[in-house]
């Protein structure tokens, strides 16, 4: 644990300690009209630069009288970001990092932006931000219905006096920010982490890691996301080393670029959830590979989302001959509700998995495969050294054995305080009770079993379908239509269950196709005869969309739980469907009131039509 009492007191000791040395890189896009369009331009940031910054900005805070309150931090990149949240630590206020708003208030369909989502669940009433999105902001907030929220510009000249600051009375367990969740399965919720908890989690990094101050950590996830806040941003400060960041854009246009800048800067660890690695071997070229030098990497962080086996042995494979060791890959768990870390494995030796039998699986059971029956390999994330840790059978909260698939249930000091203001979800999920009366458990609604000590994470408990009483996974389901076709390949997809007289599948599948919608046809009962013989159920809904359609959170996790709705309320459309009637009813049940399948084009083929 750590000797300070809160991460406050910690940064005030490490900028004066560190002062003259880097705390940040931020690699910078040049714009369009430059001499160098496109190229990546590092900005450093010292520690006595952060310290003079939040001063000024903690006491511009304190003028506002925030001690103790949300502020929503708005910025595009980690540069203004950095300096805005320890001004907010400074000030003894609650950070609260946010996504720059898209367009209105409201997205298409009239859907609320998660931004517009967050500043309503917070209540803040300061928004800092920088000047080139002030405008933009003060906009957003008037169309949103937040003319009383004050937008501040903290790059504006001679904004704040630093000699003007006071230390604030900050104790342990005072809220340090909120974390919004993603999205993935419900709508964001702030996740209330105190000082306590922030620190208890820094610890619990190092020592799965075994990081010191000689490492360099960096990446390309966003700053309001939690492994690229508490991973990539703080975890540095905690050590007194620096951090390297890109905007996700930047690596979205070329993935390259982030191995680039690990190769440039000595970044030592740092990753990012699973669809990274894939991009990189998709887009990463053998040219590009030749001229890099990964031998310093030496943790490649794989979070956030299902991890696969494949992945990391083609990454590894791929990349061995620029010096990625085979022991870089480092498959982890962890959650928002738990600060960030719950498991990993050991730095330097090869992660572990386990081959299970499919059907022992959608049975709630981790075994060895029958002879001639199918298996799924499961990647392990590690051992839980700072948690206690059960796994619960979720309907009757009874612990379960090694071995037993169950719900993960975790008590510790990085466990957060719950939900802000939303006191019944948080004692439905930060206050778990086993059959036997002990309580005070964090229902993490993932599924996972251990053996042997390692824990290996199955899926999430709300995303399961369940089909006849066996359990198929939704990310089994996804990975194998992507593998159908070279058209599916790049496409996101999502796999979930809705009840049309039964609990029937339902396959969303983004396709790159311009041509002939019979090869739509064909390719769509591929996936069907796929789905038929390698998870031995039904598909009789299958829909291949146009890509961008299926929604993401912005960590790249597929919101299973929204495109469900989605496609409920009739606002998922294929450029070719095969639909079961049951789901048919149900799904469009609007077209027909409407008379609007009057007004469609005669079906392709039977079952399918094209968009």
């Amino acid at each position: 644990m750590s000797s300070f009492a809160t991460f406050t007191e910690l940064v005030l000791d490490r900028t004066a300690e560190f002062a003259d040395e880097d705390v940040h890189i931020h690699l910078a896009e040049a714009p369009a009209g430059s001499a160098a369009p496109g190229t990546l331009a590092a900005e450093h940031l010292t520690y006595r630069e952060l310290d003079a910054a939040a001063r000024r900005i903690a006491a511009r805070l304190q003028l506002h009288g925030v001690e103790g309150q949300p502020v929503l931090l708005l910025y595009p990149d980690t540069m203004g970001f950095l300096k805005a949240f320890i001004g907010c630590l400074y000030a003894g206020a609650i950070a609260v990092p946010a996504p720059l708003p898209e367009g209105s208030a409201h997205s298409a369909k009239g859907k609320l932006s998660r931004t517009t989502s967050m500043i309503g669940d917070c209540g803040a009433k300061l928004v800092l931000t920088d000047r080139a999105s002030a405008p933009d902001i003060a906009l957003w907030l008037a169309t949103a219905g937040h003319q009383d929220v004050v937008c501040l510009a903290t790059d504006t000249p001679g904004f704040g006096d630093a000699g003007a600051w006071r230390e604030p009375s900050v104790r342990p367990d005072d809220l340090a920010f909120l974390q919004y969740t993603s999205g993935s399965v419900a709508n964001p919720r702030g996740v209330m982490v105190s000082h306590r908890n922030l620190l208890a989690n820094q610890a619990a990094l190092a020592r799965l890691l075994g990081t010191t101050r000689e490492d360099r950590l960096g990446g390309w996830l966003p700053h309001f996301h939690d492994m690229g806040l508490i991973a990539h941003l703080l975890h540095p400060l905690w050590l007194g080393s620096a951090s390297v960041q890109m905007t996700p854009s930047a690596f979205i246009k070329r993935p390259v670029r982030w191995l680039k800048a690990i190769d440039d800067y000595g970044v030592t660890a740092g990753g990012g959830p699973n669809f990274c690695y894939d991009l990189c071997l998709r887009r990463v070229t053998d040219e590009q590979i030749a001229s890099l030098d990964l031998s310093r990497w030496r943790i490649a962080l794989n979070g956030a989302e299902p991890v696969r086996a494949d992945t990391l042995d083609a990454f590894a494979e791929r990349f061995a001959p620029a010096g990625l060791k085979a022991g870089t890959m480092y498959p982890c768990y962890g959650l928002a509700e738990a600060t960030l870390v719950v498991s990993g494995g050991t730095s330097g030796t090869p992660y572990r998995r386990r081959e299970a039998g499919k059907a022992a699986l959608e049975r709630d059971t981790l075994a060895e495969a029958a002879a001639g029956q199918e298996s799924r390999t499961l990647v392990g994330s590690g051992r839980v050294l700072d948690f206690d840790v059960r796994i619960v059978d979720p309907a009757v909260h009874r612990e379960l054995p090694d071995g037993a698939v169950g719900e993960i249930w975790l008590r510790g000091d990085s466990v957060a305080r719950g939900y802000w203001q939303r006191p019944e979800e948080s004692a439905a999920t930060f206050d778990g009770t086993l059959r036997d009366g002990d309580g005070g458990w964090l229902r993490t609604g993932d599924l996972g079993v251990l053996d042997d000590g390692e824990l290996y994470v199955t899926g999430r408990l709300k995303e399961v379908v369940i089909l006849n009483g066996r359990n198929v996974y939704p990310q089994d389901v996804e990975h194998a239509v992507r593998a159908v076709d070279p058209q599916l390949a790049s496409g996101a997809g999502a796999a979930f269950g809705v009840e049309a007289g039964r609990e029937q599948l339902v396959v969303v599948q983004e396709v790159r196709h311009d041509g002939d919608p019979r090869e739509l046809r064909a390719l769509a009962q591929r996936v069907q005869a796929m789905i038929g013989k390698e998870f031995n159920v039904p598909a009789g809904t299958v829909l291949l969309v146009r890509p961008g359609t299926v929604r993401r959170t912005t960590s790249g996790k597929v919101q299973r739980t929204l495109m469900r709705e989605l496609f409920l309320a009739g606002e998922v459309r294929g450029a070719y469907e095969v639909l079961d009637p049951a789901v048919r009813a149900v799904a469009r049940a609007r077209d027909t009131l409407l008379g609007e399948d009057l007004l469609q084009p005669a079906p392709a083929a039977p079952g399918g039509r094209p968009w």
